[in-house]
């Protein structure tokens, strides 16, 4: 190991261990259908609608070797963001010439970026391995670096058939990226596709003891916003709160009707 190499964080490159208190199949079959029909996946969405949770979880039952690296604001430096990625990828294929890679990287100008993203391609097609799943978590703080779009323009329409790469972050990333979804090489999984449906809340409701109707109240509160919902169900009272604020809420003629009326007659 050089002295590059043992600089490196290892939680970056490792495949976060908090997994959802209950997996959302629906999201899950997506991203698997998502294996034979793109190059890749996109899952897009602002802090806290469980972009890192879904990919996580998808990555513990993809049925393939993962890589995973956790970007950073820092990783802007091409070096950097190379050395992570490679150190990612070659425990899952070991023939890939890291040292080799690196010394690329930092040869080559700016504008032959795409020379390095076919360089990798090729080593990633080189020989028989499994299929693999390579996630990048939070891509966006790295958006404003140069080489970052010559980069993965070059890298998305090459990637061999058994590599597939998943992207999570808060915004799209720019344009000419996000072109590549019209040319069906990119599927994008937005915050509307995120959100809790009533079945996910209700399943995640009734690990705590909840009714369907405090995840039908919570989920109003809270949009299915996966954090906020995950909050409600997990602390004491913020449910039954909800519950009653929607009670709160109902016009008289409403509440009348959700009553039942006994009948009084002998």
């Amino acid at each position: 190991m050089n002295q590059g190499e043992a600089q490196l964080i290892n939680e970056k490159i490792v495949v976060p261990d908090e997994l959802p208190r209950v997996s959302r199949s629906r999201l899950l079959r997506l991203l698997e259908k998502n294996l034979a029909s793109y190059n890749a996946t996109i899952i897009n969405g602002r802090a806290g609608t469980g972009k890192t949770t879904l990919a996580a979880d998808f990555a513990c039952n993809a049925g393939r070797p993962v890589s995973w690296y956790k970007v950073d604001a820092a990783d802007s430096d091409p070096r950097v963001f190379y050395e992570y990625l490679l150190a990612s990828v070659r425990p899952q294929r070991p023939s890939i010439n890291k040292s080799g890679l690196l010394h690329l990287a930092e040869t080559l100008k700016r504008d032959e970026t795409p020379l390095l993203a076919e360089a990798i391609v090729f080593q990633l097609s080189e020989g028989k391995a499994e299929p693999l799943l390579i996630v990048l978590e939070d891509l966006h703080l790295i958006y404003d670096a140069d080489w970052l779009v010559p980069f993965f323009r070059r890298l998305l329409p090459l990637l061999p058939a058994d590599v597939h790469l998943l992207i999570t972050c808060r915004s799209l990333p720019p344009a000419p990226l996000w072109r590549l979804r019209s040319k069906q090489m990119l599927r994008v999984v937005d915050e509307g596709e995120l959100a809790f449906t009533f079945d996910e809340a209700v399943a995640l409701f009734k690990t705590y003891g909840l009714t369907e109707e405090h995840a039908r109240a919570s989920l109003r509160r809270t949009k299915g916003r996966a954090a906020t919902i995950a909050s409600f169900a997990a602390t004491p009272g913020c449910a039954g709160r909800a519950v009653a604020d929607s009670l709160l809420a109902m016009t008289p003629s409403r509440l009348k009707k959700m009553i039942p009326v006994q009948d009084c007659q002998t």
